[in-house]
């Protein structure tokens, strides 16, 4: 027994023992052939291997759940798709946080030892010269880089293989699988130099055989998105024989089929859609291989493929891909040159269509662009319309799309309004039997779209009901079609504005309530400046009947038989209080639309006039459709004499002549204004012997003179101010800085006292030019104004224009008989002086130019207003009344930094400096102010103020340069030091305002913000 007990603890000790040796030698400090075994058992089972099934799992997850978008040329890898991106995303993040994992516990960079006598071959110096000797961890790195790769972070996935390339560089195989898959991430980054660049160092070595496979690859997608598609070919054909998974094999060759169609080789894509039904992929995969494959076949079987489509759109599996089937008809259609039932097949697919998705807004747009070749505006603004909802924006023609529908958006309400007018007036010569039957049809269409719209919603609630009952388990029986996808999941639980479903859906239900309007800030505006100079004018109407709001229009009927086809209904409330008047169905809804009256007839006109204007000039500047400008302008020059923008008409007309070189039509243009419009801004602009040279050399002319006018502001040169303002208003009344011309010249009769002079000026801004750049700051200055601002000395307290909130001064309960020494509040800028001393109108003037052309992101309000006097002083007659002074209050700095610095960079010019020699400065808080002079005397604060602000540290970050809403970082939090040391002092000159202010700029002077923030071309 007592030998049993001590032999055990013998052994255990001994065991002990061997453990530590075995971890010990097992270190990655060591590279031994045994530390090397052990660490690659151990990465392989009890890491990596986690790490691989994890993303074994996202490969699966994201297979199954990828949505290709068949309507373009499929990307090689399922994470080309960026809506499938996201798929996955948590097993390849642990995937890669396994793979990390490894190779910080098990990569083993210590050299091995090597025995000094034995002789080195080339196999040895290549192992001694490895910087990594796990023979395992390369997996890891390769597990990393792929899992970065899949989950869409290509650049992550770039820097991993480019260092892996480099770890790996004396090992052939490694190295290759690095630099291939290295070469994947440039291309999907679109870094096409950079892959092209590895691929063509990589030819120049030799390929490791174990690497071919995934070369093969890289050569494929390069060659794909470089566009070299027949150079892809042969590649994607070794790639679909490497591939294993019948669900990816498939798609490869569908990718195969949009390759050879592109190319031209219709047998060989048949043949590739054929081997895509023969792989059993999912049945929405399956169903556009076969539409494809009917579009190939079509050039020789046209009418076959054709029933061919019509027997698959009767299938009630196909019902939810009917969009697809017609835009197949239509593209057929469209190969054999029937631009006719391309169109209806087209149509008849939108109409049918079950989905919002990409696909109808392919079959959208196709249809959209075939309206815009026939010049049939109207329907391609619808088309359009819808289109941009549901089309992604990074594709090629998307920017083309946008352009063409906001020019539509703005072109048909009138060539609408002209066609429903014309057809009303029409309608109205008719005799009454003509006019009910004509009626009758569009109520039989009326109700006839009625009844097909109540029957598409009741199998949408039928099929609805039927998904809810299958969701809940119960034993209804379920179709065999496959399910179209949901809004939400088209929308990849995206924010509303990124799901083109949801945007489109809005848009069509703010276009049934508000009409179509334009894409602008403050849309409902009918000024769109913060000024209502007329308050009485009447909401914003639609230019098919001016009467009545654009937001209670109802929807146009779709046919008048020999008219025009389109025919208003009136919203109800302009319609007598009537049953039968109220009810579309009825006869007398419509007769009631129907211009009896001589002035509902002139009304009519008048709406198509405006419509000729306006859509003529579109068509001429917008749409480059010289010809039907011509037709709208003739139209309006030989039906209305009497339109009071004739002269515009013969204006326009005058440049589409002569764009076309028609010189003799556009003379006889000319002839017209100036014999019937002498007096019109047109004919003088055309009648003006520097016409053609401002045509040609104008715009360069015009810019040259505002940017001499704008220093003039900045140098008070008021006298050129007027004159240059009087050329642009005789030689440029129409050009790009008209608004800003006038605006300067208002701002200048400041100066002089006329500040009436100013508030008409500016009027004239925001009348004429709203859409100017200083419209909005001319309608701040008059909105003070009509907001009951007062006018100091009979001049306009220009203070207004940076004020954007007002700063009460007063005190209040707030407000402690102590000063507070807080530098994080509200501080403001004095100056105080005698009225006398000073000009004070020419002082405001010039402070507030200062800042307008110095600190554009901020807002300082002026006020003036009577002050005690900053010292006691005596004369014959006792103290100085505290009316014989004033101050000027500067408000708006966040912090004492601000103020101090504002101060010392308007000192710091020297002509500033200059100006307020005889003011008193001070720097003050806003509620310290309202204990100057009741509480605390001059004398008594400007102690405080050098005791307490004076040693304080400054911040040396431009404050004033940032907006008013940017939080101050305390500057004893960043280590700034003091410099309270001015160029006055150091030039052993006075300070003149006796410590409160530094009376010149500081030691270390910053440059003026004008510097930084060019006035001229950040805010103009």
């Amino acid at each position: 027994m007592v030998e049993g007990r001590s032999l055990f603890p013998l052994s255990s000790f001994l065991l002990f023992v061997t453990t530590i040796i075995l971890f010990a030698a097992c270190s990655t400090k060591h590279n031994t052939a045994q530390s090397r075994w052990w660490h690659s058992f151990n990465a392989k089972y009890n890491i990596y291997y986690n790490g691989q099934q994890a993303f074994i799992d996202g490969n699966l997850e994201k297979e199954k759940s990828n949505q290709d978008n068949y309507t373009e040329t499929l990307p090689l890898y399922p994470v080309g798709n960026k809506n499938s991106r996201e798929i996955g995303k948590g097993q390849y993040e642990r995937a890669i946080e396994k793979a990390e994992k490894a190779i910080k516990m098990h990569s083993i960079k210590a050299k091995p030892e090597w025995k000094s006598g034995k002789t080195k071959t080339a196999k040895d110096r290549e192992w001694l010269e490895r910087r990594e000797y796990n023979p395992f961890i390369w997996k890891a790195w390769m597990l990393l880089g792929k899992a970065q790769f899949q989950k869409g972070a290509f650049d992550e996935a770039a820097a991993t293989f480019s260092y892996m390339s480099r770890l790996y560089q004396t090992q052939p195989m490694q190295n290759g699988l690095a630099r291939a898959w290295l070469a994947k991430c440039y291309v999907e980054l679109d870094w096409l130099y950079d892959a092209e660049d590895v691929i063509r160092n990589m030819n120049r070595d030799s390929v490791d055989f174990r690497t071919v496979k995934d070369w093969d690859y890289t050569y494929a997608d390069y060659y794909l998105r470089n566009g070299e598609l027949e150079k892809a070919v042969p590649y994607l054909r070794k790639v679909i024989k490497h591939e294993k998974r019948s669900k990816l094999r498939a798609r490869e060759w569908f990718l195969m089929g949009q390759i050879q169609r592109q190319l031209g080789n219709r047998a060989e894509a048949e043949r590739a859609f054929k081997k895509v039904v023969g792989c059993h992929p999912p049945y929405e995969m399956e169903f556009n291989a076969r539409i494809a494959q009917t579009e190939v076949v079509a050039a020789e079987n046209a009418k076959g493929m054709i029933s061919r489509l019509k027997r698959m759109a009767r299938n009630d599996n196909n019902k939810d891909y009917l969009d697809q089937v017609y835009y197949a008809m239509g593209n057929i259609y469209m190969a054999q040159k029937d631009t006719a039932k391309a169109i209806a097949a087209y149509e008849k697919g939108n109409e049918k269509a079950t989905r919002s998705g990409i696909e109808k807004g392919v079959l959208l747009l196709t249809l959209g662009n075939l309206y815009w070749e026939m010049e049939k505006y109207n329907d391609a603004q619808r088309c359009y319309g819808e289109a941009i909802g549901l089309l992604d924006k990074d594709r090629d023609d998307y920017e083309e799309l946008s352009n063409r529908s906001k020019v539509l958006d703005e072109l048909v309400p009138y060539t609408d309004a002209i066609h429903l007018q014309d057809s009303l007036l029409e309608l109205s010569m008719m005799p009454e039997e003509e006019q009910l039957k004509v009626i009758d049809r569009i109520i039989d269409e009326l109700k006839k779209k009625e009844k097909e719209e109540l029957r598409r919603q009741q199998e949408l609630e039928a099929e609805q009901i039927m998904q809810q009952n299958a969701a809940k388990g119960d034993n209804m029986q379920r179709t065999n079609a496959p399910t179209a996808p949901t809004a939400p999941q088209q929308g990849n639980g995206q924010w509303y504005f990124y799901n083109p479903m949801a945007v489109n859906q809005g848009k069509q239900t703010f276009q049934r309530q508000w009409g179509k309007r334009e894409n602008a800030d403050d849309w409902q505006r009918v000024n769109k400046t913060v000024v209502n100079l007329n308050p009485e004018e009447s909401a914003p109407t639609d230019p098919s009947n001016p009467s009545l709001p654009t937001d209670s229009l109802a929807a146009l009927a779709d046919s008048l038989g020999v008219l025009p086809d389109s025919i208003a209904a009136l919203p109800v409330d302009t319609i007598p209080e009537d049953t039968l008047a109220n009810d579309p169905h009825n006869r007398e809804y419509y007769l009631a639309q129907i211009p009896t009256t001589d002035e509902m007839k002139a009304a009519c006109h008048d709406i198509i006039k405006d419509g000729l204007l306006h859509s003529g000039i579109i068509f001429k500047d917008k749409l480059e459709n010289l010809r039907l400008s011509e037709k709208q302008f003739l139209r309006l020059t030989g039906d209305y004499p009497d339109f009071e923008h004739l002269d515009e008409a013969w204006y326009h007309m005058f440049l589409l002549y002569s764009r076309q070189g028609r010189a003799d039509l556009a003379d006889s243009c000319l002839a017209h204004l100036q014999t019937d419009h002498p007096e019109s801004e047109w004919t003088i602009l055309l009648s003006d012997p520097y016409y053609f040279e401002n045509a040609q050399f104008g715009e360069h002319i015009e810019d040259s003179l505002y940017a001499a006018t704008y220093q003039a502001f900045k140098d008070d040169n008021h006298q050129m101010i007027r004159a240059n303002a009087k050329i642009s208003e005789e030689r440029f009344p129409l050009g790009e800085n008209r608004a800003k011309f006038i605006f300067i010249d208002g701002l200048s009769r400041l100066n002089d006292g006329d500040g009436d002079g100013c508030i008409e000026q500016l009027k004239v801004v925001v009348e004429k030019y709203p859409e100017s750049e200083v419209s909005e700051l001319a309608g701040m200055i008059i909105k003070g104004v009509q907001d009951g601002r007062r006018l100091h000395g009979g001049k306009f307290d220009i203070g207004d224009v940076w004020s954007r909130r007002d700063i009460t001064l007063t005190a209040d309960s707030t407000v402690t008989d102590t000063l507070n020494a807080s530098r994080e509040q509200d501080f403001l800028f004095i100056l105080t002086y005698q009225p006398d001393s000073v000009n004070e109108n020419q002082l405001l003037y010039e402070m507030a130019r200062y800042n307008f052309t110095n600190f554009l992101v901020r807002n300082f309000e002026i006020q003036i207003e009577a002050a005690e006097p900053p010292y006691v002083e005596e004369d014959e007659e006792g103290y100085v009344a505290p009316g014989e002074y004033h101050r000027m209050v500067f408000s708006g700095f966040l912090s004492y930094d601000e103020a101090l610095q504002y101060a010392r960079q308007l000192y710091a010019d020297k002509a500033m400096a200059e100006r307020l020699r005889p003011c008193l400065s001070l720097i003050i808080s806003s509620q310290n102010l309202a204990l100057l002079g009741s509480r605390f005397s001059y004398e008594e604060y400007e102690r405080f103020y050098e005791e307490t602000f004076v040693p304080m540290k400054i911040s040396e970050e431009k404050l004033l340069i940032r907006p008013d809403n940017v939080e101050i970082i305390d500057p004893e939090d960043e280590g700034s030091e003091l410099e309270d040391t001015t160029e006055g002092e150091e030039d052993g000159e006075e300070s003149d305002d006796d410590g409160i202010l530094p009376g010149a700029p500081a030691k270390k002077t910053e440059k003026k913000q004008v510097e930084d923030f060019d006035f001229g071309d950040d805010f103009w």
